[in-house]
Parts: C-alpha cells; structure tokens; sequence
C-alpha cells in the first residue's frame, strides 16, 4: 500500500469520504511544496547506537550577561559534553504565556530572550535535535485564539466548544483544575475545552483544517533541523463526549498520518511519544507493525515512564526486586527512551500495578519529607491521586536534612547507571550531570511545585562549582563523564542489544546485555543498599563463559578465570559492568 493510500485511509476513518477527499488534496499540495523546496536532508534516518545519549533542558538553563541563553547553552556543552552526549531536547522554546513554555503563543518564532532560529540550526550542526510538538493546545494569548474569541472564521472552528447537553463524566484528567473554561466571545459567551489550564486551550483535530496547519508546522520544523519529535501530551489530542478522552483510536490515527508525512517526505525523523500512563498503554503508542517489515506505524521511540519511580523505590528500600520483575517482563516493537528525570516530576500513575498502594505512599511520604511538593489529579468519581512528586532527583534519593556526601553521590549515581544499563535510548536531564537540589525559592517565585526541578544558574558560577572535582557538582559531573565515555565503546549496550535479566540477590539489580553480533556480552551489576555487600556469581547459573576470567569495566578490576563461581565484594550502592576478559 503506497503512503497516499494508507494515508486517505485514515483521513477517511477520522473525516467521512467527502472531507477526506478534500482533505487530501490540500495535504498532496503541503507535501508537493515541502519536497520540492528541501535540501539537504537525509535520505532515512540515522539509526541510533550505543553512542547515543540524549540532554533533555531547557533553552534557558544558564545565563551570562549579554549573552543569549541558548549560545550560553551551546557553550556549555562544547566545554563539558563533547564526546558524551549526541542530542539534544530542548524544551520548548518558543514564544509563551505559562507552564514553562508548554503554553505556545507563536509556534513558529524562537522567543527572542532565548535567542534566535540561527541559534538553534547552529546546536543542530553537531547533535540531533529534538524539538517539541505542542499540538495538544496553545496559549490563549495565540493569534489562533484571539481571532476565536472575535468569532473569525477559519478559527471559530480550531478549538472545541462544549455542548451543555454533552456527557463528560468519564472523562480522564491529568490536573484537578476545571475541564471548561468559560470565555467571552463576540458571538457571545461560550465554554471551551482546557484539559490542562485555563491558558491552554485545546484544538479541534475534528476539524481537518487543524491537522493541516499541524503537518505544516512540523513540516517547517524539519526545515530548520528537527531530527526528532516529541509528541508533547499526545494521549489526549481527540475529544469524543461520553468517552474517557484518553488513548482513542483517532488520537493512534493522527499519529499515524504524522508517521506517514514523515516516511513519505522526511524519513530522517523520528517521533517520540510522551505518555505518562500505565506501562500497556505507553507501549501502545509505537503503533502495529508494518506488514513484511520489523517497523511500526505511530512513534519509535515512547517514554519509559515506570523508571524512575521504581528506581526511586529500589534505592529508597534496598530491594531491586519490584525493578528486576518488570525488567524481565520487558518487550517492546520500538525503543524505550529511559529516563529517570526529566523537567517534570515524578510521575506515580506508571508505577500502579507494578508498585503496591503502600509503596506508592511511602514514596509520597518520602517525596514531602525531603523537601519536595506532590501534584494530585481528579478522578471521573471526583476523588484526586497522587500523580506527580515534585522533587529533583538527588533530593527525592538523598534526605537533605541527613547528608552524607559519600553515600549520596553513591546512591544518585547508581540511579544512572542502573539507567544507562538499560536497553533503549538514554535521555539525560540537564540538572542530573551535577545533582541540583530543590529550588525552593523557585516554587515560591512561580507559585508552580513543577519550579522545584528547573532552577536556571549563573553560567560563570556553576562552571566554578563545575571546576572544582571535590565539590557535589563537579564529582558527578566527572563521573557522568566517565560513564557516557566508557559506555559509548561497549556495543553490547547497543538500544537494540538483547536483554536478560537475571536473579541474584535481592539488593542486587543485574541484567545481561549482549551485542547484536554476540560478540560482546556485558553484566550490570548495580548495589542497591546502603550497605556492603558480598555478591556471588555463578557462572553457571549466568551462562556467560569466561575462560580468561572477567574485567569490571568501571573499576578495572579483574577477577578469576576458569572457575564456576566467583564472590564480588560491593561498597554501598557500587555499580559494576562485567565483561569476560577473553573479549578484548
């Protein structure tokens, strides 16, 4: 089936044969021009590796006077993440009224506090670029929702207005703020959809008109170096009264289109899916697969959500084996892009059925008694739940009314091998290379709980703290350092490398990776409790010959050849990468 004719199959399924019609021939026309103006770009994508590591940050993480945030971004990475990190997330980055930058007012213009589109194209010269795709909603302040409010075709139709006879009641919420906004327009007062805030107003994907202003915005992202798109809120694109609004089958064939677009004219791009729900739900978003082909159909990559918060219970109980238990129940048809922080919190909802109620609670406890904030959202019956801890990651790990410098960067650091270990994508947040701590005075300045996790630095002074190799900033920043490096040269950790895992003791967190070749095969070995730990190997029960015994790639250190089992002796929290010898 050629990508017209799946593509008007779709349109067809979402619009009715007539609208679909239309619809297509405006989309042949975006597709005709974008081919016939693009230059240079490549001819598929390039596949990812054992190299690859993703910064996910905001375009105005470090500041220096006079000095545009996004060069000051740039620099940053030149002196500290040459040869560590291949792309980079930056965050949206466009003109906005709230949330961050998740509130667009001008799709198309780089905030000019941030800098300009030759400041991006410029990040895009050495890295892959991922940019975020806002399609859910934008800014009330939008040009879009201005001309709503004066009732000015084509836009009176862009976003949805509520019929007082529809049935909301099943409908899932990601906040506890009101579904409906009232607002006053010039054909008088109406009640629009807001799943998010009242400034976030969303789209009419029942409009064709909408999808077509989309595929051309994404389209014009790719013109200025997108490689790959984050799907920002994506489960929630359709609206359909009397159902939950959440994953419906129009929302999976809109992504498909947009996969399509992208096959058909730009097959260098991927598409990322952001979801943060239950693991089956997550998944379903790489779509089916491609018949005759190893391919799916929606997203390549989606968000490995249930990470953090069991990686966040493993450390915090000493007890890797909630983690080892969902590790080995692993499949997917796509790649996981693991990460265990990222600008947003910590969500909990992912953790349900993998996490009891308990445990869930205990991180809740946790979470408040170190300092951090909780974000609850309403259920359809009215109750509200624990959604999100609002915490950074070193503090969610390490109590800061107790420290313990040792065991601290012990315990954060183990996290992000545990991560990095994993098969998949990793995706690193800019404030994890040196361990930031709550921002409390954020929380207080923006009156957000999200604020905790997205402090903003004087560039010239972190780069001091950076320089100095026994402060908190510096160590980890080294130590990251050393990880990426040693990692990028074991195709063993290749995103598509087999894993295993396999039961050793239940502080332990240890699976097997193995090369696609089988050439190499690597055991990470991660120490999960705050105590030392006596950890034997079978080799037997591992199924990894080593003739000429094992290399801990991390330590250096060698152990036995020929014998069938072996003691390792860890430190609190110590990680190890065991390779046998006879590799090398």
């Amino acid at each position: 089936m050629t990508y017209e004719s799946r593509i008007r199959q779709l349109l067809q399924m979402l619009y009715g044969e007539d609208q679909a019609r239309e619809t297509w021939k405006e989309l042949s026309h975006i597709l005709r021009e974008f081919s016939r103006q693009k230059t240079g770009f490549p001819a598929q994508e390039a596949p990812l590796s054992e190299k690859d590591a993703l910064l996910i940050t905001y375009g105005d993480t470090f500041h220096m006077p006079g000095v545009p945030p996004l060069r000051t971004l740039a620099a940053f990475i030149d002196k500290h993440l040459q040869n560590a990190i291949t792309g980079i997330h930056i965050l949206p980055f466009f003109p906005y009224s709230s949330d961050d930058g998740f509130s667009v007012i001008d799709y198309r213009a780089v905030d000019p506090k941030l800098g300009s589109w030759a400041d991006i194209t410029a990040l895009g010269e050495g890295y892959r670029l991922m940019f975020d795709g806002v399609i859910n909603h934008v800014s009330s302040q939008s040009a879009w929702f201005q001309a709503y409010l004066r009732d000015e075709p084509p836009y009176r139709d862009y976003f949805i207005t509520a019929d007082p006879d529809w049935d909301l009641s099943s409908v899932v919420r990601p906040r506890t703020l009101p579904l409906l906004t009232q607002v006053q327009t010039a054909a008088g007062p109406r009640s629009v959809w807001t799943t998010f805030s009242a400034d976030q107003i969303d789209l009419n994907y029942a409009n064709p008109q909408v999808l077509l202003e989309m595929i051309s915005l994404l389209l014009f992202y790719v013109e200025r170096g997108m490689d790959i798109l984050r799907l920002d809120a994506i489960a929630y694109l359709w609206k359909e009264p009397g159902t939950a609004c959440i994953h419906l089958y129009q929302t999976h064939a809109v992504i498909k289109i947009i996969r399509l677009v992208f096959d058909a004219v730009a097959p260098h791009v991927m598409l990322i899916s952001e979801t943060n729900v239950p693991h089956e739900d997550n998944i379903s978003y790489f779509g089916d697969l491609i018949p005759g082909t190893n391919r799916t159909d929606e997203a390549q990559l989606v968000y490995q959500f249930p990470l953090a918060p069991l990686i966040l219970h493993t450390l915090a109980t000493g007890d890797a084996s909630r983690l080892s238990q969902w590790a080995a129940t692993l499949e997917s048809k796509g790649l996981f892009f693991n990460f265990i922080a990222s600008h947003d919190g910590i969500g909990v909802t992912p953790a349900r059925g993998l996490l009891t109620e308990s445990q869930i609670q205990a991180l809740v406890e946790r979470c408040l008694a170190h300092g951090g904030r909780v974000s609850y959202k309403s259920n359809p019956d009215g109750t509200q739940i624990p959604y999100e801890l609002n915490i950074t990651l070193y503090d969610a790990l390490n109590d800061p009314s107790r420290p313990d410098a040792e065991l601290d960067f012990a315990r954060f650091m183990a996290s992000q091998v545990i991560m990095l270990s994993l098969a998949g994508v990793p995706g690193i947040y800019i404030h994890s290379l040196f361990g930031s701590r709550n921002c409390q005075g954020c929380v207080e300045k923006t009156g957000q709980a999200r604020s905790i996790n997205r402090e903003k630095f004087d560039y010239r002074q972190l780069d001091a703290r950076l320089a100095q190799p026994e402060s908190r900033e510096g160590r980890i920043l080294n130590e990251y350092r050393r990880l990426l490096t040693i990692r990028r040269k074991q195709p063993a950790f290749h995103p598509f490398a087999t894993q295993r895992v396999v039961t050793i003791a239940p502080e332990a967190f240890s699976i097997v990776r193995t090369s696609l070749d089988g050439g190499q095969t690597i055991l990470s070995l991660v120490n999960a409790s705050g105590s030392a730990r006596g950890i034997r190997l079978d080799t037997r029960t591992l199924e990894i010959p080593s003739s000429q015994g094992w290399l801990d790639l991390l330590s250096g250190t060698s152990y036995p050849p020929d014998v069938t089992w072996f003691e390792i002796d860890l430190r609190p929290y110590q990680p190890c990468w065991l390779t046998p010898r006879q590799q090398f």
